[in-house]
């Protein structure tokens, strides 16, 4: 096997060798990746953040890059003679060529400014911060940046942004941790499980996911939203864990 990093700022990752074929997820520029078979164009990889596998274009990868930073805001701009606006979603991970004052380059041509990086190693527990940047960020299946994410995705994020390991599906969330199957009071930092669905705890009242059926990312009450999935979807608790 071997092991490359994405220099796309955003890819797919296909369950299948073909874009018809379902997305499952995504790696964002600097994500490392383990290339497992290569066939006619298309990678059979497995993800080093979390071990995620499935198939993406053979391009815009690179070797050996040493990682330094990682971005911490929703967007970040690049600054280059390209005229196009173009933006790195949160937690892209970089290699820094050279610096300025206020600016470092990534990429031949390509800067950011200091103030939206953070080095590899820094820690930021403040969950709240950073679930709450994806307000109103567009439901989608298999995403995990601005321009789209899913509910997994959404918890998966903090953990990997803090460097540590956690499944990208909900099925796997689910086993991952040990946790409760029914709470009387909920918590600030209770994640809470239903099949194929999980939500955060803001607070005692309040949760904040990536919901389906209203297509956004989005704060709801509690008591309200397990009622509605268990009306709409006939869905139950599953489990209640702490992030």
């Amino acid at each position: 096997m071997t092991n490359l990093f994405s220099t796309s700022l955003i890819r797919n990752i296909y369950k299948k060798p073909s874009k018809k074929s379902e997305i499952t997820s995504q790696i964002i520029y600097g994500e490392k990746i383990k290339i497992i078979k290569n066939k006619n164009r298309w990678l059979k990889i497995k993800t080093y953040n979390d071990n995620y596998s499935g198939y993406i274009k053979n391009e815009k990868l690179k070797k050996g890059l040493k990682i330094i930073f990682k971005t911490n805001r929703l967007k970040t701009r690049i600054f280059s003679q390209n005229k196009k606006k173009n933006f790195l979603t949160f937690n892209s991970r970089l290699p820094m060529i050279s610096k300025r004052k206020k600016f470092i380059e990534f990429e031949k041509g390509k800067w950011v400014k200091r103030t939206e990086i953070k080095p590899i190693n820094y820690k930021d527990r403040n969950f709240v911060k950073i679930l709450k940047s994806f307000i109103n960020c567009k439901y989608a299946w298999g995403g995990k940046s601005y321009k789209g994410i899913d509910c997994s995705a959404l918890v998966q994020l903090y953990y990997l942004y803090n460097n540590k390991f956690f499944p990208r599906d909900t099925k796997d969330q689910i086993s991952f941790k040990k946790g409760k199957k029914k709470l009387i009071k909920f918590s600030r930092g209770d994640i809470i499980y239903w099949k194929g669905h999980v939500a955060v705890c803001l607070d005692k009242s309040k949760l904040i996911h990536a919901y389906g059926p209203r297509k956004k990312v989005l704060i709801m009450n509690i008591k309200k939203t397990i009622e509605l999935i268990n009306e709409t979807a006939k869905l139950k608790v599953k489990k209640i864990i702490k992030i």
